[in-house]
């Protein structure tokens, strides 16, 4: 059988994306065959369709991480033809043949029964960029960090992970700074639920001092570099700070103050090799308690053929909200 892909080769000109037919025998060897409704756009994804090797070794190649389907095959009894299933992170859309696709085949182990009270579009309004948001806030939790602690920050407020950051913990009663770079999209934050939005620009310095006033309880940072060594030294006392993203550089200029001064808490997410244990208390979190009933209201549906023009834009920091892609 054929079907319809988004296949990224390279030649000698450079890297080049196509929507290509191709086989089921192209796809790896797994236990589950799966018939994809939905995937969504993420970073990652765009930097192997640019030939990031780091990301993505070998070429042709489907990116995606995310996917939300249908089983169509399976030789476990652990998901059933006809299961509503989401796969997130691991090594789909790296080196293992992506969501950008009308099907793939995965282990086992790499798989969510969809929760009832959520459907196959909602999954991939949220994505991985909604499971990071989930993981972090997870995080703070069970740091101890309550709404009435004091003020939370969002970094990287209208990228995928920032805004779903700012609705969850609006939802759940934090009082949310938004930190960005695009003035523009000041009334979107706010709408979402920030009470405050800063502008990056007055956190983009290097450290002056690695300790400053007492302000924030905690916080996502989707963003690194200065602006989360910043953020650092004006945490309060047992503060927790998730860290999940690197858009503004790899490396982080800090002291040791913060930590044995205010009993900092810097708490690394990586959403790709969470446990699958883990992904469904998320997912659940989702169809439940955490259901954002905005969570459409972002999202920007494409088709196959117009996933390179919103690459594009999510390499030139364009992309605002998030972008699904429907089969």
């Amino acid at each position: 059988m054929n079907f319809k892909a988004f296949l990224t080769e390279e030649t000698k000109e450079g890297f080049i994306s196509n929507v290509k037919e191709r086989s089921l025998e192209d796809l790896p060897d797994g236990d589950v065959l799966i018939k994809v409704a939905f995937s969504s756009l993420n970073y990652k994804d765009a930097l192997s369709a640019s030939g990031n090797k780091g990301v993505s070794r070998n070429y042709p190649h489907s990116p995606g991480i995310d996917a939300a389907g249908v089983v169509e095959e399976s030789n476990t009894n652990d998901f059933l033809k006809g299961d509503e299933v989401i796969v997130t992170g691991y090594d789909l859309g790296m080196n293992t043949s992506g969501g950008f696709s009308e099907y793939i085949r995965v282990p086992k182990e790499w798989i969510i029964k969809k929760p009832d009270n959520l459907s196959l579009e909602e999954a991939m309004a949220y994505g991985t960029a909604g499971l990071t948001a989930g993981l972090c806030v997870r995080k703070i939790l069970l740091s101890g960090i309550k709404p009435e602690d004091g003020e939370v920050f969002v970094t990287g407020a209208t990228g995928g992970v920032g805004i779903i950051a700012v609705m969850l913990l609006a939802k759940l009663e934090f009082n949310v700074v938004a930190i960005t770079g695009k003035d523009d999209q000041t009334d979107l934050l706010l709408s979402l639920g920030a009470k405050e939005i800063i502008n990056r620009s007055e956190l983009e310095g290097e450290m002056k001092s690695p300790l400053t006033k007492p302000r924030w309880a905690g916080g996502v940072d989707a963003v690194g570099s200065n602006i989360l060594s910043n953020l650092i030294t004006a945490t309060h006392q047992r503060a927790a700070i998730a860290c999940c993203g690197m858009v503004g550089g790899v490396n982080l200029n800090t002291s040791i103050f913060p930590f044995i001064l205010r009993g900092l808490s810097l708490l690394g997410v990586d959403s790709a090799e969470t446990l699958i244990d883990v992904k469904k208390e998320i997912w659940n979190n989702f169809a439940s308690d955490w259901k954002l009933e905005k969570i459409n209201d972002q999202i920007k549906d494409v088709r196959l053929e117009e996933l390179s023009s919103e690459i594009e834009k999510i390499l030139k920091g364009e992309q605002v909200g998030r972008v699904r892609l429907k089969n």
